[in-house]
């Protein structure tokens, strides 16, 4: 449910886009994202600090897109995201005991560490990728043409990780438990 609810942004993004222009996507963006938040909060009584975290960053950049007038800002925003959130997952598996990649996914599995740092290094690696391609889509694709990129790769990429993320786990439970 949780993950339902955080990919509405990105499609009411995409949708203001392809009906308006990405100054009026990027408020609405802006605005959803901001509702989502609240929706979480409504819903769970608590939000995480990723949320926030993920709020925050939406309000910069997107301010700085719509008062600069520049789609930049916009865009590099899902570098840096997909970057802090690399670098975050390769120092917590380098230099921290515990992964941080169980407290993204708030999952109360007991599982060797093993696991968790497998899944961790993946997710790390997989953030990495999805910012280098996102620098790759910014410099050589069209305005259209990196938002349907946005959407359908890397949105759809994320939605995939994460399923098979969540299957990963599946299996890697199932054969703790046989």
């Amino acid at each position: 449910m949780k993950q339902c609810i955080d990919i509405l942004p990105l499609f009411v993004f995409f949708v203001a886009y392809k009906t308006c222009n990405i100054f009026i996507a990027s408020s609405a963006l802006i605005m959803s994202s901001a509702i989502v938040l609240c929706l979480k909060f409504f819903l769970y009584r608590k939000v995480d600090k990723l949320s926030i975290i993920m709020l925050m960053l939406v309000v910069v950049f997107g301010t700085l897109t719509i008062t600069l007038h520049n789609p930049n800002f916009i865009k590099w925003k899902t570098t840096v995201i997909y970057s802090v959130f690399s670098i975050a997952l390769f120092f917590s598996h380098f230099f921290m005991p515990h992964v941080l990649i169980k407290k993204i996914f708030h999952v109360e599995m007991k599982l060797p560490e093993v696991m968790w740092r497998r899944l961790n290094i993946a997710w790390a690696i997989f953030f990495l990728l999805c910012s280098l391609a996102n620098v790759y889509a910014i410099s050589y694709f069209s305005e259209e043409r990196w938002v349907d990129f946005k959407f359908f790769w890397l949105g759809g990429l994320t939605l995939l990780f994460t399923f098979l993320s969540g299957l990963y786990l599946f299996l890697c439970r199932s054969r703790q438990n046989d």
